[in-house]
Protein backbone atom coordinates (compact mmCIF):
# COMPACT_ATOMS: atom_id res chain seq x y z
CA UNK A 1 0.00 0.00 0.00
CA UNK A 2 1.40 3.01 -0.98
CA UNK A 3 2.33 5.45 1.83
CA UNK A 4 2.04 9.65 2.01
CA UNK A 5 4.40 11.39 3.61
CA UNK A 6 3.47 14.97 4.57
CA UNK A 7 6.48 17.14 3.96
CA UNK A 8 6.02 21.23 5.71
CA UNK A 9 7.84 23.77 4.56
CA UNK A 10 7.96 27.37 3.76
CA UNK A 11 7.20 26.60 0.14
CA UNK A 12 8.48 30.70 -0.63
CA UNK A 13 11.72 30.45 0.82
CA UNK A 14 12.06 26.33 0.42
CA UNK A 15 10.12 25.38 -2.25
CA UNK A 16 12.92 23.97 -4.55
CA UNK A 17 14.26 21.81 -1.49
CA UNK A 18 10.74 21.02 -0.40
CA UNK A 19 9.98 19.80 -4.52
CA UNK A 20 13.18 18.08 -4.11
CA UNK A 21 12.42 16.00 -1.15
CA UNK A 22 8.84 15.59 -2.89
CA UNK A 23 10.78 13.57 -6.04
CA UNK A 24 12.88 11.90 -3.71
CA UNK A 25 10.03 10.23 -1.77
CA UNK A 26 7.67 9.52 -4.87
CA UNK A 27 11.46 7.54 -6.67
CA UNK A 28 11.12 5.41 -3.23
CA UNK A 29 7.21 4.86 -3.60
CA UNK A 30 5.42 7.15 -1.55
CA UNK A 31 3.20 10.06 -2.23
CA UNK A 32 4.10 13.24 -0.66
CA UNK A 33 1.57 15.96 0.60
CA UNK A 34 3.35 18.77 0.59
CA UNK A 35 1.80 22.03 2.42
CA UNK A 36 2.87 25.24 2.43
CA UNK A 37 3.48 27.01 5.50
CA UNK A 38 4.71 30.52 3.89
CA UNK A 39 2.79 33.49 4.42
CA UNK A 40 5.30 36.57 3.02
CA UNK A 41 5.76 35.61 -0.43
CA UNK A 42 4.94 33.24 -3.70
CA UNK A 43 5.81 29.42 -3.31
CA UNK A 44 7.99 28.22 -5.83
CA UNK A 45 7.47 24.80 -6.10
CA UNK A 46 2.88 24.05 -6.26
CA UNK A 47 1.32 23.07 -3.02
CA UNK A 48 -0.85 19.95 -2.19
CA UNK A 49 -1.74 21.73 0.86
CA UNK A 50 -1.64 26.38 0.09
CA UNK A 51 -0.71 28.40 3.10
CA UNK A 52 -4.07 29.94 2.34
CA UNK A 53 -6.12 26.77 3.34
CA UNK A 54 -3.82 26.23 6.29
CA UNK A 55 -4.70 29.68 7.52
CA UNK A 56 -8.07 29.16 6.63
CA UNK A 57 -7.45 25.84 9.41
CA UNK A 58 -6.24 28.46 12.10
CA UNK A 59 -9.59 30.58 11.30
CA UNK A 60 -8.05 33.37 9.34
CA UNK A 61 -6.72 34.47 6.29
CA UNK A 62 -3.69 34.41 4.61
CA UNK A 63 -4.73 38.17 3.58
CA UNK A 64 -5.02 39.00 6.64
CA UNK A 65 -1.70 36.70 8.42
CA UNK A 66 0.43 38.67 5.25
CA UNK A 67 0.07 41.37 6.80
CA UNK A 68 0.76 41.09 10.63
CA UNK A 69 4.85 41.67 11.19
CA UNK A 70 5.01 39.69 14.55
CA UNK A 71 6.39 36.24 12.77
CA UNK A 72 6.75 34.91 16.09
CA UNK A 73 2.92 35.06 16.23
CA UNK A 74 2.23 34.22 12.73
CA UNK A 75 4.15 31.38 13.41
CA UNK A 76 1.94 30.25 15.72
CA UNK A 77 -1.22 30.83 13.75
CA UNK A 78 0.27 29.15 10.47
CA UNK A 79 0.98 25.98 13.41
CA UNK A 80 -2.29 25.96 14.66
CA UNK A 81 -3.51 25.45 11.16
CA UNK A 82 -1.47 23.21 9.63
CA UNK A 83 -1.87 21.12 12.82
CA UNK A 84 -5.53 20.82 12.54
CA UNK A 85 -5.28 19.67 8.89
CA UNK A 86 -2.53 17.17 10.11
CA UNK A 87 -4.72 15.43 12.92
CA UNK A 88 -7.88 15.38 10.59
CA UNK A 89 -5.78 13.54 8.26
CA UNK A 90 -3.10 10.93 10.44
CA UNK A 91 -7.00 10.69 11.71
CA UNK A 92 -8.48 9.10 8.64
CA UNK A 93 -5.67 7.03 7.62
CA UNK A 94 -4.88 9.50 4.87
CA UNK A 95 -0.87 10.99 5.70
CA UNK A 96 1.28 8.27 7.69
CA UNK A 97 4.20 10.45 8.16
CA UNK A 98 5.59 14.01 8.34
CA UNK A 99 8.75 15.61 7.87
CA UNK A 100 9.62 19.32 7.96
CA UNK A 101 11.94 21.44 6.80
CA UNK A 102 13.46 24.60 8.80
CA UNK A 103 15.53 27.36 10.02
CA UNK A 104 14.85 28.93 13.18
CA UNK A 105 11.49 29.94 12.31
CA UNK A 106 10.66 26.78 10.52
CA UNK A 107 11.47 24.25 12.61
CA UNK A 108 9.63 25.91 15.51
CA UNK A 109 6.36 25.89 12.99
CA UNK A 110 7.15 22.68 12.28
CA UNK A 111 7.73 20.88 15.73
CA UNK A 112 4.88 22.92 16.67
CA UNK A 113 2.74 20.77 14.31
CA UNK A 114 4.80 17.52 15.01
CA UNK A 115 4.13 17.65 19.21
CA UNK A 116 0.45 17.31 18.42
CA UNK A 117 0.31 14.50 16.60
CA UNK A 118 -0.12 11.18 18.37
CA UNK A 119 3.38 9.11 19.53
CA UNK A 120 4.17 6.58 17.05
CA UNK A 121 3.51 8.56 13.69
CA UNK A 122 7.26 8.91 12.14
CA UNK A 123 7.97 12.66 12.78
CA UNK A 124 11.61 13.65 10.85
CA UNK A 125 12.66 17.12 11.09
CA UNK A 126 15.43 18.06 8.99
CA UNK A 127 16.82 21.22 10.77
CA UNK A 128 19.84 23.88 10.99
CA UNK A 129 19.27 23.97 14.78
CA UNK A 130 19.44 20.16 15.27
CA UNK A 131 23.20 20.33 16.69
CA UNK A 132 22.48 21.97 19.53
CA UNK A 133 19.62 21.91 22.59
CA UNK A 134 16.84 20.34 20.86
CA UNK A 135 14.96 20.21 23.87
CA UNK A 136 12.06 23.32 22.72
CA UNK A 137 11.71 21.65 19.39
CA UNK A 138 11.08 18.40 20.67
CA UNK A 139 9.26 18.34 23.68
CA UNK A 140 8.38 14.87 25.19
CA UNK A 141 7.24 13.39 21.65
CA UNK A 142 9.01 11.27 19.15
CA UNK A 143 10.32 13.50 16.78
CA UNK A 144 13.30 12.61 14.88
CA UNK A 145 15.88 15.69 14.48
CA UNK A 146 18.01 15.57 11.68
CA UNK A 147 20.97 18.07 11.14
CA UNK A 148 21.35 19.99 7.84
CA UNK A 149 24.92 20.63 8.18
CA UNK A 150 24.42 23.57 5.61
CA UNK A 151 21.83 25.65 5.66
CA UNK A 152 18.42 24.85 3.50
CA UNK A 153 18.79 27.47 0.91
CA UNK A 154 19.64 26.04 -2.62
CA UNK A 155 20.50 22.69 -3.59
CA UNK A 156 23.73 21.04 -4.20
CA UNK A 157 25.60 18.11 -4.59
CA UNK A 158 25.84 18.15 -0.81
CA UNK A 159 22.62 19.19 -0.11
CA UNK A 160 20.63 17.06 -2.29
CA UNK A 161 22.22 14.04 -0.28
CA UNK A 162 21.61 15.29 3.10
CA UNK A 163 17.60 16.04 1.80
CA UNK A 164 17.33 12.94 -0.10
CA UNK A 165 18.74 10.63 3.45
CA UNK A 166 15.83 12.64 5.05
CA UNK A 167 13.28 11.37 2.48
CA UNK A 168 14.85 7.72 2.71
CA UNK A 169 14.24 7.92 6.57
CA UNK A 170 10.49 8.95 6.37
CA UNK A 171 9.56 7.07 3.85
CA UNK A 172 11.60 3.74 5.49
CA UNK A 173 9.54 4.84 9.16
CA UNK A 174 6.15 4.79 6.53
CA UNK A 175 6.50 1.45 5.92
CA UNK A 176 6.75 -0.24 9.26
CA UNK A 177 3.47 -1.72 10.31
CA UNK A 178 4.01 -2.73 13.77
CA UNK A 179 1.21 -0.22 15.55
CA UNK A 180 0.73 0.49 19.30
CA UNK A 181 -2.39 -0.67 20.74
CA UNK A 182 -4.04 2.61 22.89
CA UNK A 183 -7.13 0.55 23.11
CA UNK A 184 -8.76 -1.47 26.50
CA UNK A 185 -6.41 -4.05 27.44
CA UNK A 186 -7.18 -6.99 29.99
CA UNK A 187 -4.29 -5.87 32.10
CA UNK A 188 -2.84 -1.87 32.22
CA UNK A 189 0.09 -0.48 30.46
CA UNK A 190 2.42 0.15 33.70
CA UNK A 191 4.68 3.03 33.66
CA UNK A 192 7.79 3.07 35.33
CA UNK A 193 10.42 6.03 36.45
CA UNK A 194 14.39 5.03 36.79
CA UNK A 195 17.44 6.77 37.19
CA UNK A 196 20.80 5.11 36.51
CA UNK A 197 21.65 4.99 40.66
CA UNK A 198 18.27 2.86 40.46
CA UNK A 199 18.44 0.42 37.03
CA UNK A 200 19.30 -2.53 38.95
CA UNK A 201 16.52 -2.24 41.03
CA UNK A 202 14.18 -1.34 37.67
CA UNK A 203 15.45 -4.39 36.07
CA UNK A 204 14.56 -6.42 38.56
CA UNK A 205 10.83 -5.26 38.90
CA UNK A 206 10.35 -5.13 35.22
CA UNK A 207 11.28 -9.15 35.17
CA UNK A 208 8.69 -9.71 37.99
CA UNK A 209 6.20 -7.56 35.92
CA UNK A 210 6.47 -9.58 32.95
CA UNK A 211 6.58 -12.26 35.36
CA UNK A 212 2.64 -11.51 36.19
CA UNK A 213 2.02 -10.44 32.11
CA UNK A 214 2.07 -7.09 32.67
CA UNK A 215 4.11 -4.66 29.83
CA UNK A 216 6.39 -1.87 31.32
CA UNK A 217 7.32 1.42 29.71
CA UNK A 218 10.16 2.40 31.68
CA UNK A 219 11.33 6.51 31.84
CA UNK A 220 14.51 8.27 32.14
CA UNK A 221 13.70 10.44 35.14
CA UNK A 222 15.72 13.42 33.72
CA UNK A 223 12.69 15.48 33.42
CA UNK A 224 11.61 15.03 29.70
CA UNK A 225 11.15 11.13 30.95
CA UNK A 226 8.92 12.17 33.42
CA UNK A 227 6.72 14.43 31.90
CA UNK A 228 5.98 11.46 28.88
CA UNK A 229 5.06 9.02 31.55
CA UNK A 230 2.24 11.33 32.71
CA UNK A 231 1.40 12.64 29.65
CA UNK A 232 1.02 9.01 28.85
CA UNK A 233 -1.07 9.00 31.76
CA UNK A 234 -3.09 11.56 30.79
CA UNK A 235 -4.31 9.86 27.05
CA UNK A 236 -5.39 6.92 29.10
CA UNK A 237 -2.60 4.83 27.69
CA UNK A 238 -0.93 4.08 31.37
CA UNK A 239 -2.84 3.17 33.60
CA UNK A 240 -0.38 2.36 36.39
CA UNK A 241 2.38 3.40 38.03
CA UNK A 242 5.53 2.49 39.79
CA UNK A 243 7.18 5.79 40.34
CA UNK A 244 10.41 4.65 41.44
CA UNK A 245 12.38 7.71 41.02
CA UNK A 246 12.19 11.28 42.27
CA UNK A 247 15.22 13.02 41.33
CA UNK A 248 12.91 15.09 39.31
CA UNK A 249 11.29 16.56 42.44
CA UNK A 250 14.75 17.54 43.73
CA UNK A 251 15.66 19.48 40.59
CA UNK A 252 12.58 21.03 40.47
CA UNK A 253 12.94 22.42 44.02
CA UNK A 254 17.31 23.29 43.39
CA UNK A 255 17.04 24.11 39.60
CA UNK A 256 19.02 21.08 38.41
CA UNK A 257 18.63 19.80 34.35
CA UNK A 258 16.27 16.85 35.85
CA UNK A 259 13.72 19.19 36.71
CA UNK A 260 9.99 17.22 36.38
CA UNK A 261 7.58 20.42 35.82
CA UNK A 262 5.08 21.69 37.78
CA UNK A 263 2.97 18.70 37.43
CA UNK A 264 5.17 15.79 38.22
CA UNK A 265 3.74 13.44 41.06
CA UNK A 266 -0.18 15.11 40.43
CA UNK A 267 -1.53 13.28 37.20
CA UNK A 268 -1.84 9.61 38.73
CA UNK A 269 -3.53 11.17 42.00
CA UNK A 270 -5.43 13.29 40.01
CA UNK A 271 -6.61 10.59 37.75
CA UNK A 272 -7.52 7.60 40.59
CA UNK A 273 -4.79 5.40 38.81
CA UNK A 274 -3.16 2.79 40.97
CA UNK A 275 0.28 4.29 41.74
CA UNK A 276 3.23 2.96 44.14
CA UNK A 277 5.79 5.61 44.64
CA UNK A 278 9.23 5.80 46.05
CA UNK A 279 11.92 8.74 46.48
CA UNK A 280 14.20 7.26 44.72
CA UNK A 281 17.18 9.29 43.73
CA UNK A 282 15.86 12.43 45.26
CA UNK A 283 19.08 12.79 47.86
CA UNK A 284 21.24 14.97 45.26
CA UNK A 285 20.80 16.50 42.53
CA UNK A 286 22.29 16.55 38.30
CA UNK A 287 24.13 19.76 37.70
CA UNK A 288 25.13 20.30 33.78
CA UNK A 289 28.79 21.81 34.15
CA UNK A 290 31.90 23.35 32.15
CA UNK A 291 34.16 22.84 31.56
CA UNK A 292 34.16 18.92 32.37
CA UNK A 293 34.51 17.78 35.98
CA UNK A 294 34.46 21.64 37.29
CA UNK A 295 32.73 21.60 40.80
CA UNK A 296 30.87 24.82 41.26
CA UNK A 297 31.47 27.55 43.53
CA UNK A 298 27.84 26.82 45.59
CA UNK A 299 28.30 23.03 45.85
CA UNK A 300 31.91 23.02 47.09
CA UNK A 301 30.56 22.28 50.47
CA UNK A 302 28.57 19.98 49.75
CA UNK A 303 29.73 16.02 49.29
CA UNK A 304 29.29 15.39 45.27
CA UNK A 305 30.34 12.58 42.98
CA UNK A 306 30.72 12.71 38.73
CA UNK A 307 27.76 10.75 37.25
CA UNK A 308 29.92 11.67 34.04
CA UNK A 309 32.37 14.38 33.08
CA UNK A 310 29.60 16.91 32.59
CA UNK A 311 27.15 15.66 35.11
CA UNK A 312 27.77 17.27 38.97
CA UNK A 313 26.46 15.30 41.28
CA UNK A 314 25.97 16.99 44.59
CA UNK A 315 24.43 15.63 47.62
CA UNK A 316 21.59 17.73 49.30
CA UNK A 317 22.21 18.78 52.29
CA UNK A 318 19.36 17.83 55.69
CA UNK A 319 17.92 21.08 55.36
CA UNK A 320 18.11 21.02 51.56
CA UNK A 321 16.55 17.66 51.27
CA UNK A 322 13.41 18.68 53.90
CA UNK A 323 12.80 20.87 51.07
CA UNK A 324 12.52 18.20 49.04
CA UNK A 325 10.35 16.07 51.35
CA UNK A 326 8.18 18.77 51.68
CA UNK A 327 7.39 19.39 47.63
CA UNK A 328 6.64 15.78 47.25
CA UNK A 329 4.11 16.03 50.06
CA UNK A 330 2.33 18.88 48.52
CA UNK A 331 2.46 17.27 44.91
CA UNK A 332 0.83 14.20 46.19
CA UNK A 333 -1.87 16.39 47.78
CA UNK A 334 -4.58 15.53 44.83
CA UNK A 335 -4.03 11.33 45.64
CA UNK A 336 -7.35 10.55 47.20
CA UNK A 337 -7.19 6.69 46.41
CA UNK A 338 -4.94 3.59 45.40
CA UNK A 339 -1.50 4.86 45.93
CA UNK A 340 1.27 3.53 48.60
CA UNK A 341 4.47 4.94 49.25
CA UNK A 342 7.52 2.90 49.91
CA UNK A 343 10.30 4.38 52.11
CA UNK A 344 13.83 2.32 51.81
CA UNK A 345 15.33 3.70 55.04
CA UNK A 346 18.77 2.43 54.59
CA UNK A 347 19.24 4.55 51.03
CA UNK A 348 16.91 5.99 48.36
CA UNK A 349 19.79 5.25 45.52
CA UNK A 350 23.06 3.40 45.16
CA UNK A 351 24.79 6.70 46.19
CA UNK A 352 23.24 7.06 49.38
CA UNK A 353 23.08 3.31 50.71
CA UNK A 354 25.75 2.30 53.06
CA UNK A 355 28.94 2.06 51.48
CA UNK A 356 27.78 4.90 48.88
CA UNK A 357 29.47 7.83 47.68
CA UNK A 358 26.72 10.37 49.32
CA UNK A 359 25.69 8.00 52.21
CA UNK A 360 23.90 11.06 55.07
CA UNK A 361 21.94 8.50 57.25
CA UNK A 362 21.16 11.38 59.58
CA UNK A 363 19.99 13.53 56.63
CA UNK A 364 18.01 10.31 55.54
CA UNK A 365 16.46 10.56 58.68
CA UNK A 366 15.01 14.28 58.53
CA UNK A 367 13.91 13.27 55.00
CA UNK A 368 11.79 10.39 55.60
CA UNK A 369 10.24 12.17 58.91
CA UNK A 370 9.60 15.24 57.06
CA UNK A 371 7.90 13.39 54.25
CA UNK A 372 5.31 11.01 56.01
CA UNK A 373 4.57 14.17 57.85
CA UNK A 374 3.91 15.94 54.83
CA UNK A 375 1.91 13.24 52.56
CA UNK A 376 -1.93 13.32 52.51
CA UNK A 377 -3.47 10.42 54.60
CA UNK A 378 -5.10 8.65 52.11
CA UNK A 379 -1.37 7.61 50.87
CA UNK A 380 -0.75 4.08 52.45
CA UNK A 381 3.29 4.92 53.94
CA UNK A 382 5.54 1.61 54.13
CA UNK A 383 8.84 1.89 55.96
CA UNK A 384 11.65 -0.60 55.15
CA UNK A 385 14.91 -0.79 57.06
CA UNK A 386 16.67 -1.78 53.20
CA UNK A 387 17.90 0.27 49.98
CA UNK A 388 15.59 1.00 47.30
CA UNK A 389 17.41 -1.45 44.77
CA UNK A 390 17.34 -4.06 47.58
CA UNK A 391 15.75 -7.18 45.49
CA UNK A 392 12.88 -7.31 48.09
CA UNK A 393 12.06 -4.15 48.46
CA UNK A 394 11.32 -4.34 44.91
CA UNK A 395 9.39 -7.54 45.15
CA UNK A 396 6.89 -5.73 47.55
CA UNK A 397 6.45 -2.68 45.60
CA UNK A 398 5.68 -4.59 42.38
CA UNK A 399 3.17 -7.19 45.05
CA UNK A 400 1.82 -3.96 46.51
CA UNK A 401 1.13 -2.26 42.72
CA UNK A 402 -0.12 -5.39 41.35
CA UNK A 403 -2.44 -5.96 44.03
CA UNK A 404 -3.86 -2.69 44.01
CA UNK A 405 -4.86 -3.05 40.08
CA UNK A 406 -5.91 -6.16 40.48
CA UNK A 407 -8.45 -5.87 43.96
Amino acid sequence: MTKTIAVLATLDTKGHEAGFIREQIEKLGSKALLVDLGVYGEPTTPADITAAEVSEAAGTSLAVLSKNSDQEEVGRIIGAGAAALMHSRVADGSVDAVLGLGGLRGTAVCSQVMRTLPYGLPKVMVSTVASGDTSPYVGIKDITMMFSVGDILGLNSFTRKILANAAGAAHGMAQVELTFDTGVRDKPLIGMSNLGVLTKGAMHALELFEERGYEVVIFHAVGSGGRAMEELMKQGVIGAVFDYAMGEIADEVFEGLRAGGPERLTVAGQLGIPQVLCPGGCEHLGVLVSPPNTVPDKYKDHDYVFHNPVVFVPRLKPDEFVQVAEDIGRRLQSTTKNAVMMLPLAGTGRYAMEGGQLRDAEGDAQFFSTLKSALPGAIEVVERDTHAEDPEFVKECVDRLIALIER
